[in-house]
């Protein structure tokens, strides 16, 4: 079961680097939980109930606020029911026009096929940074 569950996270990521937000979403679990990092920007909705919460609180976040936004996936981790993502995110903030390179770490727990909680890792800094909420250090 566990190689079944880095596919479907993998085909996740696949569909969002696609832009196809429906392959994403039918992978989710209708009452999956979503928790962005503490202190992220998109972190304000926590937690995000159900897949049109996802879409509208993070996804549509995502393609507003930055140009080129992509998710680059460097390794999956399997631990069975659990499947971390190690990444970044890269992509222009349209606001300050920097450009992102944010280390992050996507925890996925697994259950009938689908994707029932996300919890995202990532450097919270660099995007406040990036954003231009924090000054450059």
């Amino acid at each position: 079961m566990s190689a079944t569950n880095v596919e479907l996270v993998r085909g996740i990521y696949t569909a969002f680097a696609a832009g196809d937000v429906a392959g994403v979403l039918g992978r989710l679990s209708p009452d999956i939980v979503w928790n962005e990092a503490e202190n992220f920007p998109y972190a304000d909705g926590n937690p995000y109930i159900g897949p049109n919460a996802v879409a509208g609180g993070v996804f549509a976040r995502c393609a507003s606020e930055w140009d080129g936004f992509v998710v680059v996936v460097d390794e999956f981790l399997d631990a069975g029911d659990t499947i971390v993502m190690l990444g970044r995110y890269k992509g222009a903030c349209k606001a300050t026009g920097r450009s992102q390179n944010t280390q992050v770490a996507h925890v996925w727990r697994i259950s009938g096929g689908k994707a029932v909680r996300f919890q995202q890792h990532a450097d919270t800094l660099h995007v406040a940074r990036v954003m231009g909420a924090v000054a450059q250090g």
